[in-house]
């Protein structure tokens, strides 16, 4: 807790924001064929790909665990694994043609179901969430978030 009551009160509020939108996000899966961590790791994984590493410490999980669902995209013709070209020791994850087209559908689905939401948000409401995401972009890039 903070020294200023009113900061820990909108810290509160804006966590349990991101906790029930996250609830919203993982509703949504139920509607694709991609999870979200699918569709995390393929994000990451598209243009220059990432290393596996990478993936794991973005997605705050240990590297078998990233692994395990890369090996299942692979598998399903989403991801290519090779050899990192900067060090051989380590494995770069990139998108296949397939996963491009897989990536845009399940983004596009996203995109629609979460038009549907925001259907129900007046206008003035709407100015204010589109206002409030350049915040929220900052938040979610800073150390530790």
């Amino acid at each position: 807790m903070s020294t200023d009551p009113a900061l820990d009160d909108l810290a509160e509020e804006f966590r349990e924001s991101l906790r029930l939108a996250l609830y919203i996000a993982r509703n949504m899966d139920a509607d694709t064929d991609l999870s979200a961590t699918q569709v995390s790791i393929m994000k990451m994984a598209a243009g220059e790909g990432m290393r596996v590493s990478g993936i794991a410490r973005n997605l705050g999980v240990k590297v078998p665990s990233a692994t395990e669902q890369i090996i299942r995209l692979e598998g399903a013709g989403l991801l290519l694994r090779s050899p990192d070209p900067h060090d051989s020791r380590g494995v770069r994850v990139t998108l296949t043609p397939q996963g491009t087209r897989a990536l845009q559908e399940a983004n596009e689905s996203r995109t629609a179901l979460m038009a549907a939401l925001l259907e129900q948000l007046s206008s003035e409401e709407r100015a204010s969430l589109s206002a409030a995401l350049p915040v929220i972009r900052r938040l979610t890039k800073l150390p530790g978030a």
